[in-house]
């Protein structure tokens, strides 16, 4: 072979393998209230803003955008003591905003002696939702929790009661009747069970891996134990009405870490 082909296709493998090394595929969209997967060298290491994420034996990562991000993303790649900036955009999203008038004060301010109860629970929950395994089932397709069911409460909407603006809604509201079935979204683990919160009544967490995890609220039964692994599709309680409830339903959260994302993004319901 002709010494000058043989070079030319030397720099060729050359420039595709520098290529490969640094290049990041995303996927989802960069939108408020988005989960986004990466893919990279598994070598590599990953900053979004400042905060180092983890990347998989086969080059996968995660992070999510607040739903009221109004910054542009910086992720950073660092390989062979090489660095490489990407800054993504963010787009904004409009919310649906309720406003309710006339209401009796305890329907829209908790009582008093209740206050250290929720700061006790809400340490529970944050608690599990830091968890940072290895585990890596969020890079597989969410599955709905319920079959059949109607949504009733979206992501994102907000209520203003008597003037006072609330913590928006952060997950999926899924009207069924008390005593459906629900099912495992993903496979994962339980880093939380508790069938008593003030809020949220009979809840669930499940760490999916890389910060990412799901949350199963006002739930009638719980069929998983602290510490128990479920596969996806396994049945994991029932619907109720527990908690701080109109009616019976279920609620559903998709968090990285403390970052509350919309559970639309992966369950691609209709």
């Amino acid at each position: 072979m002709d010494c000058k082909i043989i070079t030319r296709l030397f720099f060729l493998i050359i420039f595709f393998t520098t290529t490969q090394l640094n290049a990041i595929e995303f996927k989802g969209k960069f939108l408020q209230g988005h989960y986004i997967i990466g893919i990279t060298n598994p070598s590599a290491k990953i900053l979004i803003g400042k905060k180092e994420v983890k990347v998989s034996k086969d080059g996968y990562f995660v992070f999510g955008i607040d739903r009221d991000r109004k910054y542009d993303i910086k992720i950073t790649k660092i390989i062979n003591g090489k660095k490489k900036v990407i800054i993504k955009k963010v787009l904004k999203r409009k919310y649906n905003i309720q406003r309710i008038d006339g209401l009796e004060e305890s329907k829209v301010t908790p009582p008093e002696e209740v206050y250290e109860r929720i700061k006790k629970e809400n340490k529970i929950i944050s608690d599990a939702r830091s968890v940072n395994s290895n585990l890596t089932f969020f890079k597989n397709k969410f599955n709905p929790p319920l079959e059949n069911a109607i949504i009733t409460g979206v992501y994102g909407s907000q209520r203003i009661l008597n003037g006072k603006p609330k913590w928006p809604h952060y997950g999926i509201d899924f009207a069924a009747k008390e005593g459906t079935q629900i099912k495992a979204m993903l496979d994962g683990t339980a880093t939380m069970v508790e069938k008593d919160l003030f809020y949220t009544g009979g809840t669930l967490i499940f760490d999916h891996g890389h910060g990412i995890s799901t949350l199963y609220m006002h739930m009638q039964k719980i069929y998983v134990k602290k510490g128990q692994k479920v596969k996806q599709g396994e049945v994991i309680g029932t619907v109720g009405s527990t908690g701080r409830s109109t009616g019976a339903h279920l609620d559903v959260r998709l968090n990285w870490f403390g970052t509350r994302l919309d559970p639309m993004t992966v369950l691609n319901i209709k």
